[in-house]
């Protein structure tokens, strides 16, 4: 994502500043189980931006994950670090917008808008909160990456003690050993959470490198109709298959696509298609239709009718459709066309953010 280069703060002073920007943050690497022993804490992965907060006096820098400046689109994330009694420090975490009780990521979305009195309008109505898990300079101007995250995280817990009181906008993120906790989470918040992420307490903070923590993605199934496909770039196979579910008035919205399609499949799956090409494919939203995201290459699918289930994996849902490609699961021969119904993309339990921080 462009987050573009403008930011309310300049350079000048981070020259005193223990720690200077752009900095990679420490990520995470994606694995399907999550890790067990005393050697690992965890973390709820909130459904946000990733974004390190600079402070050196009066100047704020905040920096998202590929390292661009944020600062200009949550210019109430920037009052609220200002007005904290620390002058210097450099912390890690989670840009969120709540809605009532909900995280809302279309919301967060919206904010990197070029119009600054956009921006300004939608801070007031729905302003952000900065979730912080990791310190890495604290209110003396020391340098704490080359700590271990189990010294790490008390002096964190003890700038948030100090420091967060009376800021509602910035709050501490609960962190846990017991593998226990993670359960009780997707259970409390249910849709706020992304995943989890597993840290090794034994070691530093590790710019830019996935070595020190994994990341366990909470997915979710739906069965969906192929309303169509799209061919590969290069070859005449299929590329992806466009997933489509019913709304209550019977019409067929286009919601996302699934790929990773193997070799073989590819070319099998042409010949299973071609007989069923027939527009329109879908009758709500197609392909190609107003997004911030289309591309010249989203008009060019295929329509089929709509006889094939197929069920898959996903993430999140953003604006009505799956925010990320799916993963198929299992074709589903069993399942009538008319049953994938949108409400699979409907979350029970949503959650408060104040519940899993502090």
């Amino acid at each position: 994502m462009a987050i573009g280069k403008t930011s309310l703060t300049k350079k000048a002073s981070n020259a005193r500043l223990a720690l200077k920007e752009p900095y990679p943050p420490m990520e995470a690497l994606s694995v399907d189980t999550i890790p067990k022993g005393k050697e690992w804490q965890y973390e709820p992965k909130w459904d946000g931006f990733r974004c390190l907060a600079f402070r050196d006096g009066d100047e704020i820098y905040l920096q998202s994950k590929s390292g661009q400046p944020l600062a200009r689109y949550f210019p109430e994330v920037v009052e609220n670090l200002r007005a904290l009694k620390a002058q210097r420090f450099v912390l890690d975490g989670e840009l969120v917008v709540r809605v009532g009780d909900e995280l809302d990521f279309d919301e967060l979305l919206m904010r990197i808008h070029p119009a600054a009195s956009r921006v300004n309008m939608l801070a007031k109505q729905h302003p952000a909160t900065f979730l912080i898990f990791d310190i890495l300079v604290d209110d003396k101007n020391t340098l704490l990456t080359s700590l271990p995250l189990r010294e790490r995280r008390p002096r964190l817990e003890a700038f948030a003690a100090g420091q967060l009181r009376k800021n509602g906008g910035i709050r501490l993120s609960h962190a846990s050993n017991k593998p226990a906790a993670v359960d009780r989470w997707f259970s409390e918040v249910g849709g706020a959470l992304d995943g989890v992420v597993a840290k090794r307490l034994d070691l530093e903070y590790r710019s830019g490198d996935r070595s020190g923590a994994q990341k366990i993605k909470k997915l979710r199934t739906a069965d969906c109709v192929i309303g169509g496909f799209r061919y590969a770039s290069n070859a005449k196979v299929v590329g992806s298959l466009l997933l489509g579910l019913y709304d209550k008035k019977g019409k067929l919205h286009h919601v996302g696509f699934t790929s990773g399609l193997k070799a073989d499949e590819r070319k099998a799956l042409l010949s299973k298609l071609k007989p069923l090409i027939k527009a329109p494919g879908f009758t709500g939203q197609a392909p190609g239709g107003p997004s911030r995201w289309s591309t010249e290459r989203s008009e060019q699918w295929e329509p089929l009718a709509p006889k094939l289930v197929v069920e898959v994996s996903f993430d999140h849902v953003t604006g009505g459709r799956f925010r990320h490609g799916t993963r198929i699961l299992r074709w589903r021969p069993d399942k009538a066309p008319r049953q994938c119904t949108m409400d699979q993309m409907e979350v029970t339990k949503r959650a408060s953010v104040l519940r899993l921080s502090g």
